[in-house]
């Protein structure tokens, strides 16, 4: 497991650093619920004083400039998309170089890369313990593999994530909250932040 924390997160963890940040958002515009337009999101960002925001497909990913000295930020975005919206996504805001140690860190970047859909990658809130291992691993269906650091919960569903059972129970299990992203979607979302 490695060290660097991952998030300030809207569960009172409050750990960043750096200028380029990486925002996921959880639950929005998903089966009609929790609507939030990428542009109306922009805006709440920018309102924010956030700087160069930019926003890559519907589920709340985006990325901007901020001061380093942010650590409020995830609450302060909850906050705004409450007032503004009714309802109060999990909000997960890493940094650029965060984004980029677990990308590095995919044991299943070549599986990704033939198949993004099937490789999930789950950012942590906090670490989860190494105790629940066991418990994942049990769940996992024969053909899948499953990887976890501080910092992420890495999934490989050759038969597909909507049927796997150890995606729909990982959080529970995990004991912290996650937001899962398939491989394709972090990949280019990474490449936003390396975008001037």
């Amino acid at each position: 497991m490695c060290s660097m924390p991952i998030c300030a997160a809207t569960d009172g963890g409050a750990r960043m650093s750096g200028d380029k940040h990486v925002l996921f958002l959880r639950g929005i515009n998903v089966g009609g619920r929790n609507i939030l337009p990428m542009a109306a999101l922009r805006d709440v960002l920018t309102g924010l004083g956030l700087r160069d925001v930019a926003t890559h497909i519907q589920s709340g990913n985006a990325v901007f400039r901020a001061p380093a000295a942010a650590s409020d930020l995830a609450d302060r975005i909850g906050a705004a998309i409450e007032e503004q919206f009714g309802f109060r996504p999990v909000v997960m805001v890493l940094n650029a170089q965060v984004l980029a140690q677990v990308l590095a860190a995919n044991p299943f970047s070549d599986e990704g890369a033939a198949d993004a859909a099937k490789v999930q990658i789950g950012f942590l809130a906090r670490p989860a313990s190494d105790a629940v291992l066991a418990d994942l691993t049990a769940l996992a269906a024969t053909d899948e593999r499953l990887h976890l650091t501080e910092l992420a919960f890495y999934l490989h569903a050759p038969s597909g994530i909507g049927r796997s059972k150890l995606a729909a129970q990982a959080e529970r299990l995990l004991g912290v909250p996650m937001t899962m992203r398939n491989f394709r979607v972090a990949t280019k979302v990474f490449a936003l932040t390396e975008a001037d």
